[in-house]
C-alpha cells in the first residue's frame, strides 16, 4: 500500500530570509493527518537566503539528520561542536538529553538548500552526540547508498533506531530496488525529478508512505534524486 504526500499539500512557511515546506506537523503548521510517520516525525525542506539562519536554540530527545543539497550551512552547538558542511555533506546530530546550537548560511550570495529529518530515538536521555560524513556524487549515482543506520561504519552515520536512510541519484530511465523485511515499512521522498513507484508517479517534493509491499522498484521518469529511508 502507497499514500502519497504531495508537495503542494506540504504546510508551508515564507519568513523572507526563510522558504520552508513542512511534510508533517511542526512548529506554527498543524495537520492532524499528518503527525509523522512510524517512528519519522520531521521532513523539513528548507531555503535559507544568504547570511542569514536559525539563530542559538534548542532540541532534545531526537535524531536529527540534515541532508545539504544546496550552498552551505554553518553548524555550532553547546557540545562545542563547529562545521561548515556543504552539497553533498550529511549531518547527525542526537539532541539527546538537551543541546542548543545554530544554523546559518555562510555565503554572502548562494541560497542554502537542506532536508531535515527528525527520527524518534530508541531511548530517552541519551548523550548528546554529533557527526557528519560527505557523500561523493558517484556513490549516490544508480544505486542507493546507506546513509544512516543503528550500526554505523566507515562512511555511514549511527543512529539511535531501527531505521536505514538511504539516498539514490537517478538518471532518466534509471531504476534501483529495495526489498522491505516482514512488518516493516518505508518513506520515500523526492527531491528532484519524477519516479515512479510500483506504479505510483512522485514529482520533486513528493513523500510515499509504503506498508505491506515486500518489493519497491523505483524508476525515473527524468534526473532524480531521493532519500529512501527503512522503518520498523
Amino acid at each position: 500500500m502507497i499514500r502519497i504526500r504531495k508537495s503542494n499539500e506540504r504546510g508551508k512557511v515564507d519568513l523572507g530570509w526563510l522558504k520552508t515546506h513542512h511534510t508533517f506537523s511542526f512548529s506554527t503548521y498543524y495537520d492532524p493527518d499528518h503527525m509523522g510517520f512510524r517512528t519519522l516525525r520531521v521532513i523539513n525542506e528548507d531555503y535559507v537566503q544568504p547570511g542569514r539562519g536559525f539563530d542559538t536554540h534548542g532540541h532534545e530527545n531526537m535524531e536529527i539528520i540534515s541532508y545539504i543539497f544546496q550552498g552551505r550551512i554553518e553548524h555550532r552547538d553547546s557540545g562545542g561542536n563547529r562545521s561548515t558542511l556543504q552539497a553533498g555533506q550529511v549531518q547527525r546530530m542526537t539532541a539527546g538529553t538537551g543541546v542548543t546550537h545554530s544554523e546559518h548560511n555562510p555565503s554572502p550570495d548562494e541560497v542554502l538548500g537542506f532536508f531535515q529529518v527528525w527520527i524518534e530515538p530508541n531511548e530517552m536521555g541519551l548523550a548528546p552526540g554529533y557527526e557528519n560524513i560527505t557523500v561523493g556524487d558517484e556513490e549516490k549515482r544508480g544505486r542507493l547508498r546507506l546513509l544512516a543506520s543503528p550500526e554505523g561504519g566507515p562512511g555511514v552515520l549511527k543512529i539511535h533506531q531501527d531505521v536505514q536512510l538511504y539516498c539514490a541519484v537517478l538518471p532518466p530511465g534509471g531504476l534501483v530496488a529495495h526489498t522491505l523485511s516482514l512488518a516493516r515499512h518505508a518513506w520515500i521522498q523526492l527531491l528532484k525529478g519524477s519516479v515512479t513507484v510500483d506504479g505510483e508517479t512522485l514529482h520533486a517534493g513528493d513523500g510515499a508512505a509504503i506498508s505491506d509491499t515486500a518489493d519497491l522498484q523505483i524508476v525515473a521518469r527524468e534526473a532524480s534524486e531521493l532519500l529512501l529511508m527503512d522503518l520498523s
